[in-house]
């Protein structure tokens, strides 16, 4: 009898642990977090509806979704990394992307768009940005790509959703529309990061806010603009690759995440990461609003991080293991 007792328990441990929950927050109580720090699958036996990627792919950001019908890709890293970009795809096994959605055309963002459009191995069917057209070769080849290739492009702005099939939806908060109308009319001056594409995927009770390299101004905008339940999210993609530009303490208190994901490459010239991201203020930020280190994982220092989830529970795996975050913080106040 007692062994019969035991393994309910057990189970009912998983259930509560971790950053993968087998349920939401409670809305009449958002500082409650999860007392593990498993980041580990911590809900055993549930069926994976929509897998997420944080790909390991340097001084850049790409994530790849995956639902039960499409292919996404947000971002595609640097014009330096595209090597990496290719072998993280190619690990992935995906070479049909219904969807690519860059968040700006900065170069750590769209630098591997180039890679996907023209090697023959891959299909993309519709591109996405903000609309905001730049004078960086880098988007002025890849717009001169989509024509010549008849790839449908399409802008986001904010109030769009975008089908990501199998009942996820990704909202778009930022940009608004007359901020690209104003850039583009010549009547403002372009600001790519603050011009950043973000958006709050959801899946049924599971939520997950992309942030580009939007900063600080930007997430005042959208904290203002919208309701707080509108922003509260599982997973929270770090602004500006961790840098103190991004993450205001405010705008993590609203989110709430249970992990952070920081995409961002190894520190110094040869990692391109000459920035020393993620930085002190950001860090300090994610555990001020009782995220577990051990949640807060580094692409440099965890690897590709894969989420799962059915809409209900998830899981966040890191290919790496490393409670880094305090050591890393110590190191740079010395």
């Amino acid at each position: 009898m007692r062994k019969t007792f035991l393994l309910p328990l057990i189970l009912l441990i998983f259930l509560l642990s971790g950053c993968g929950s087998s349920s939401g927050k409670n809305s009449a109580d958002v500082e409650q977090k999860p007392s593990s720090s498993n980041v580990e699958t911590s809900v055993a036996n549930f069926k994976s509806d929509l897998k997420i990627t944080m790909l390991n792919v340097g001084q850049g950001d790409s994530f790849l979704i995956q639902t039960s019908t499409q292919n996404i890709l947000i971002d595609t890293s640097d014009k330096d990394e595209r090597q990496k970009l290719e072998y993280e795809l190619n690990k992935a096994g995906v070479t049909v992307f219904d969807k690519i959605i860059l968040t700006h055309p900065h170069a750590d963002h769209i630098g591997g768009i180039e890679l996907l459009l023209t090697d023959s191995k891959y299909t993309v069917k519709e591109v996405f940005d903000n609309g905001i057209a730049s004078t960086s070769r880098l988007y002025i080849n890849y717009m001169k790509s989509l024509k010549d290739r008849g790839i449908k492009h399409s802008t986001l702005t904010a109030g769009d959703v975008v089908d990501f099939g199998g009942d996820v939806k990704f909202e778009v908060l930022y940009p608004p529309k007359d901020l690209v109308n104003s850039v583009n009319d010549g009547n403002q001056k372009t600001d790519p990061n603050n011009e950043s594409i973000v958006g709050r995927l959801h899946y049924k009770d599971f939520t997950m806010m992309f942030t580009g390299d939007a900063e600080l101004k930007v997430e005042s905008e959208i904290w203002a603009d919208n309701d707080e339940k509108k922003l509260k999210s599982k997973i929270l993609k770090a602004g500006h690759h961790g840098s103190r530009t991004s993450s205001s303490e405010n705008f993590v208190r609203v989110v709430n995440p249970e992990c952070v994901l920081i995409s961002a490459g190894e520190p110094g010239i040869r990692g391109g990461n000459t920035y020393g991201h993620p930085h002190v203020e950001s860090l300090q930020n994610y555990l001020d609003a009782d995220i577990d280190s051990q949640n807060i994982l580094w692409s440099w220092k965890n690897g590709t991080v894969t989420i799962e989830t059915d809409g209900k529970n998830f899981s966040v795996t890191p290919e790496k293991k490393e409670d880094w975050v305090q050591a890393w913080i110590d190191n740079k106040k010395k």
